[in-house]
């Protein structure tokens, strides 16, 4: 058995941003559009008139100022509300695959590696633009990694569970060098027309190498354990639309975008989560004081806040729990390995922290990580 550790990292960032400010011209915009069209049943009391958003609701509800997307123009005009991302002729590399090879050699890079170095690419996302070929193998071919490779969809934990088949791979032998490479395109899942989500995703490329500790050859940090646990819910769904509706080639359906009941994610999710982080540092023989740093998923900064306060049994303190939503809003999976990526470095040898993700499924999963 071997020593796995997350050796190199590396965060794709879109070009294109959208402010709070912006996004907020352009809904409300298409809302008064909208009530002008259907004014009829508004007056007859048919319909509820659509109301407008605000930069204020915006950061209050979520803590949100800002978000990286692919496409901004879609996006901000009230005739449309979505990305633009025009299909690709099959020899062309596909938008994800694109992302996430860049991401990939930021961590390769880092690791002191090569693509040909690399046995093993798992392509963790919470939406993938096409069944198969798998983008992973894409990932790997572009790449020039040898090996295998393979698609993986576990919502917004798809990072840390990523992260756990990878390790426990390096671990039994079986590969000896990993990438875990999560390309979120949330914007194209998204219904911008939507007041109460509107404003929540954003779009980003994250990857992390996973190697034998042993043959690390700088700064890393050791996979002491890792933790993941499922269960049934309908209260987060997306109904299989993804990125057809960006190539103006299908009905728009509301279902076939990101949908959830917030209340009951809220009071579901966070007991579930905060339980398997003490769980899974219990199992370990690890105390709430051992912990350096939090990463957490970047889905809302009170869920983090109330999660970072059962996991220490006190409110974190500056710098213990960073939070990155502010600038990328939620990013899915990729969320908590932006955090990890930009609040690590400053770490010394034998601090602790925990990776952890979580959404849709609903899924958790939690990664233990020590300093080396």
């Amino acid at each position: 058995m071997y020593q796995p550790a997350i050796t190199g990292h590396g965060v794709f960032t879109p070009q294109q941003s959208i402010s709070n400010e912006e996004l907020v011209i352009a809904f409300n915009a298409y809302a008064d559009r909208w009530n002008e069209a259907h004014s009829d049943d508004i007056d007859a009391g048919k319909v509820e008139a659509m109301g407008h958003s605000s930069p204020e609701f915006i950061f209050s509800a979520s803590g949100i100022e800002r978000r990286y997307v692919m496409d901004k123009g879609g996006v901000l005009d009230p005739d449309r509300m979505y990305p633009s991302l025009p299909s690709r002729p099959d020899e062309e590399p596909g938008i994800m695959a694109e992302m996430g090879v860049d991401a990939a050699n930021q961590a390769l890079e880092m690791a002191g590696l090569t693509g040909a170095d690399i046995d093993l690419v798992i392509c963790a996302a919470s939406n993938h633009e096409r069944a198969y070929p798998a983008i992973a193998i894409e990932i790997q071919n572009l790449l020039g990694a040898g090996g295998f490779a393979f698609d993986m969809n576990v919502a917004c934990s798809s990072a840390t569970f990523g992260i756990q088949a990878a390790a426990d791979m390096v671990r039994s032998g079986s590969v000896r060098r990993a990438l875990v490479v999560n390309p979120e395109i949330c914007s194209g899942h998204l219904e911008w027309r939507d007041r109460d989500c509107h404003f929540i995703f954003g779009d980003v490329a994250t990857a992390v190498v996973i190697q034998r500790d042993e043959e690390a050859k700088g700064a890393h940090f050791t996979i002491r354990s890792t933790s993941c646990a499922t269960k049934f819910s309908n209260n987060i769904r997306n109904n299989n639309g993804f990125l057809r509706r960006t190539h103006d080639q299908m009905e728009d359906r509301r279902d076939m975008q990101f949908m959830q009941n917030g209340r009951k994610v809220f009071k579901e999710v966070l007991p579930m989560v905060s339980h398997h982080i003490l769980e899974h540092m219990h199992e370990t023989g690890w105390e709430a004081s051992d912990l350096k740093r939090m990463w957490l998923h970047q889905a809302n900064k009170t869920m983090n806040d109330f999660i970072g306060k059962k996991v220490l049994g006190r409110v974190p303190a500056d710098g213990e729990q960073p939070n990155i939503l502010q600038d990328y809003a939620n990013t899915s999976s990729a969320g908590s390995i932006i955090a990890f990526s930009q609040n690590s470095d400053d770490l010394q040898p034998g601090d602790r922290g925990v990776i952890c993700s979580f959404g849709a499924g609903y899924s958790v999963g939690s990664v233990l990580v020590e300093r080396a």
